[in-house]
């Protein structure tokens, strides 16, 4: 019988070695497997315990349109806030409510500037955010971004995004938005900062 395990991204193997009147690991192979699987098992648990990022969240965000109302909006800038829980210490869910603010294109010709309207959204939506590591994490928000500029009618709202941890309660992240309009999609990309007051459940 063979035995696989992961240690650093390298895997090793492990022959177990069978008695011949038993057929079951002699107590020397079974020695050594324990002195394997209880280090790693332990390191695995420490590990989960202090990846989660339970508290309330504050950041903001800035970056270009893309799409659709590229021609439109030059920058955009959004700022959110929220809370997250983390109910099983490897993934983070709660709600996310914030702000976006699209800066319009001015066009100008010889005698005439034109500017158009700027446009902004405040979307509502649920937040996930998954661990796989302590200083890194992938999730993102959905649900509906409410128009508020005239004749704006809002729509379905979504924004994956990757997050890196640059201090015990700081984060960049990098993201996508985007914005189901009907006829057409608002969609920006983004880079940001957020800031998590922790909660006290994660000092415990």
């Amino acid at each position: 019988m063979l035995v696989f395990y992961n240690k650093n991204a390298t895997y090793y193997v492990l022959e177990v070695v069978f008695d011949s009147k038993n057929l079951g690991p002699t107590p020397i192979a079974m020695d050594k497997i324990l002195k394997i699987i209880v280090p790693v098992l332990f390191l695995m648990i420490t590990c989960t315990t202090v990846f989660s990022q339970e508290g309330f969240k504050i950041g903001a965000h800035g970056g270009i349109p893309l799409g659709d109302l590229n021609d439109q909006i030059g920058i955009v800038i959004g700022a959110d806030i929220g809370y997250l829980w983390a109910p099983n210490k490897i993934f983070d869910l709660g709600i996310k409510a914030g702000i976006l603010h699209g800066f319009p294109e001015t066009f100008k010709a010889e005698t005439v500037s034109v500017k158009l309207p700027s446009v902004q959204f405040a979307p509502l939506a649920a937040s996930l955010r998954i661990w796989p590591a302590k200083s890194f994490s992938i999730g993102g928000d959905v649900g509906h971004a409410i128009g508020l500029n005239e004749g704006n009618d809002g729509g379905f709202y979504y924004r994956p995004q990757i997050g890196f941890q640059v201090g015990p309660q700081s984060e960049i992240n990098i993201s996508y938005t985007a914005i189901d309009l009907g006829e057409a999609t608002w969609s920006t990309v983004t880079v940001g900062y957020m800031y998590t007051f922790l909660s006290a459940r994660h000092f415990r």
